[in-house]
């Protein structure tokens, strides 16, 4: 079946297949797919219902990996690494005429009604793509799960995609993105991701009606024409649906993620009709697979809960996800880089309290990583060869930590009041009988431990990761106070390791 549906669409690419005959081809796809869906629910043992649901479990790996690196890349990039301010939602900015990203597309591309958003695909070749360089980066910086946004809310599709005559293999660069980068990250021993945020299309693409996003024969990537904040048809739901389950199936990631369309847009019976599907499709093919989104309402059902740009303030009994981003979530050359220091003390906050760091890259649109990228992730892949036992398949202590920097706001879109952390500022985590305490700055004297007093249990020795200095250190009830080195190994934050007598 999907090599007929591989000839009929180089039949579309030929030209030998009208317009209204094209979207047949697409159509037809897609009800093979969501039969295939139907199919996989019948056979259980999962049903779309919440009680069934609560069931699944999360996979115990992504408790162990900590780490995982994703990426923002597409027609958008194209758009956004020169423009101004609104450049990183570019499909949408570009139709806005109060944003600067609508003058900035005028004087360079021409005007919406004539070069719309469907005329930036082109332009995105990708030239210098090369999934094994990225794997390469990804796996020197630490990370052991990694992955390619698969579709954004521009409902480009980066994979051989039947359902959507809009994917990279048949327009742009002409590649299977996620076909490569999954043999190459896998290739590298890391676990595999997909990330979806395609089911915010429908709002994303509104302003677009006014452009050439109205004309009829586009629908199937600006959506149909709706009014605003109209709820979407079951045909767009049908169809997000079916790209989710087309990756699933094709690439079998072990772990998907969404974005905010949850509680955006998707409704409910398809919410659970997703999760059955990839619960199922996991269950029936021997694999784990985690399924990550942001709505606590959903996660009190199943799911692993994920914060955009923020993160918990405290210690929770269950795994949970911070997305954030090295800079700018697709490449945007004005923009500012977060510092190796900040990436090191947020990677540790986060574990100390349950969660794991899923860390956005912007490649650039020619399809290389840019340059200050490249030295953050080189640098905190540094930092973990030195201190990556205190973070790799740990679990929390019985508190997340001590010190004076508290987040004056928790959840997501939080980190911009985040203060920088000090040499006061103490985490823990805990593997194989050992506590690891991680100072988030580095220290310029001795270090006091508050928590480690004699109340906490005798202390039989300590070691500084990256560092064969024998250390001096006194526990009292007070806390424990340990000597400084002659150096301190590295430029970030320290890790002790603490073995208990027992």
């Amino acid at each position: 079946m999907k090599m007929i549906f591989k000839i009929l669409a180089l039949m579309v690419l030929a030209g030998s297949l009208t317009g209204a005959e094209a979207v047949l081809v697409n159509e037809a796809a897609r009800a093979a797919v969501l039969k295939n869906i139907d199919e996989t629910i019948a056979r259980g043992p999962f049903q779309p219902d919440w009680a069934s649901l609560k069931a699944h479990q999360d996979p115990e790996w992504f408790r162990d990996a900590k780490f995982g690196i994703y990426t923002h890349w597409g027609p958008v990039t194209v758009g956004a690494e020169d423009g101004p301010d609104g450049g990183q939602w570019y499909g949408n900015s570009m139709y806005k005429t109060n944003s600067p990203t609508f003058r900035y597309h005028q004087q360079k591309y021409g005007d919406q009604h004539q070069v719309g958003y469907k005329d930036m695909i082109p332009k995105f070749t990708a030239p210098h793509f090369d999934a094994g360089a990225w794997a390469d980066l990804f796996a020197r910086a630490g990370a052991k799960f990694a992955g390619p946004v698969a579709v954004h809310h521009d409902n480009f599709a980066m994979w051989d995609s039947q359902v959507t005559p809009w994917n990279s293999v048949a327009m742009g660069p002409h590649r299977d993105i996620t076909g490569e980068l999954a043999r190459a990250i896998r290739g590298h021993g890391m676990k595999f991701i997909t990330t979806f945020h395609h089911g915010y299309a429908w709002r994303y693409f509104e302003p677009a009606f006014k452009y050439d996003g109205a004309d009829p024969q586009f629908a199937s990537l600006y959506t149909e024409v709706h009014s605003p904040q109209a709820a979407p048809s079951r045909h767009f739901q049908d169809t997000w649906l079916a790209m989710v389950d087309e990756v699933l199936t094709q690439y079998q990631p072990d772990l998907i993620w969404f974005d905010f369309e949850f509680f955006a847009v998707i409704k409910p019976d398809y919410e659970q009709k997703l999760f059955a599907t990839a619960y199922n499709w996991a269950a029936q093919n021997g694999r784990t697979i985690g399924v990550c989104q942001k709505s606590p309402t959903i996660h009190k059902q199943t799911s692993i809960l994920d914060f955009e740009r923020g993160r918990e303030d405290r210690l929770v009994p269950f795994p949970w996800l911070t997305d954030t981003a090295v800079g700018p979530w697709f490449n945007q050359k004005s923009e500012k880089f977060k510092s190796v220091d900040e990436l090191v003390a947020v990677l540790v906050d986060i574990v100390s309290k349950n969660g794991c760091l899923l860390l956005d890259v912007g490649p650039a649109a020619d399809g290389t990583i840019p340059e200050g990228s490249r030295e953050r992730l080189l640098g905190l892949g540094d930092w973990l060869k030195v201190n990556g036992e205190a973070i790799y398949g740990t679990r929390p202590w019985t508190i997340y930590g001590e010190g004076p920097t508290k987040q004056t706001k928790a959840g997501g879109f939080s980190e911009n009041a985040d203060r920088p952390f000090t040499a006061q500022d103490i985490r823990f985590t805990t593997h194989d009988g050992a506590l690891y305490a991680v100072v988030l700055a580095k220290p310029t004297g001795a270090v006091t431990i508050q928590s480690l007093g004699t109340a906490a249990g005798k202390i039989a020795g300590i070691r500084l990761l990256g560092s064969q200095e024998k250390l001096a250190w006194q526990q009292e009830s007070t806390g424990l106070t340990i000597q400084p080195p002659a150096e301190w190994p590295g430029n970030q934050a320290v890790t002790f390791k603490i073995q208990w007598q027992p």
